[in-house]
């Protein structure tokens, strides 16, 4: 798979919405994980989305979670831009240039969900998320 670069948007707590909201505007596929999906089932967390993705007919593709209390949400600022993909020396060298003079606030590393992931916000604040596929790692 190629590396891939998208929006990915923040919500607090109301991602579904919005995903369904763009799957009619736009068409296409959406897939929606909620943090019950990934061990959160006992926590107030369970029912709101950890990752949604709308690949559409037209070739776009849109990325929301919903925020966890522990990130800040703010209206106008709540987005990253994300590269992912599974050429794991491709997005690591993009993540050391981005990262660089930057500040990490996730450092890149394997998560719960089996991919390596991280979160920056480079030197000019652009606030960037970083994911490489768990086929790509060795």
């Amino acid at each position: 798979m190629a590396s891939r670069l998208n929006p990915y948007l923040s919500f607090d707590g109301t991602a579904r919405q919005a995903m369904e909201f763009y799957q009619e505007v736009f068409g296409g596929t959406l897939a929606l994980n909620t943090y019950g999906d990934f061990g959160q089932a006992d926590t107030p967390l369970a029912d709101k989305i950890m990752h949604g993705m709308l690949e559409t007919p037209s070739g776009f593709t849109l990325m929301a979670a919903d925020a966890h209390p522990d990130m800040p949400n703010t209206v106008g600022t709540n987005y990253s831009i994300s590269l992912s993909g599974d050429d794991d020396t491709e997005l690591r060298g993009y993540w050391e240039k981005l990262s660089a003079d930057g500040t990490v606030s996730v450092p890149l590393d394997k998560q719960m969900w089996g991919d390596v992931f991280g979160m920056c916000t480079d030197r000019f604040g652009v606030p960037w998320m970083v994911n490489i596929t768990a086929a790509a790692q060795g």
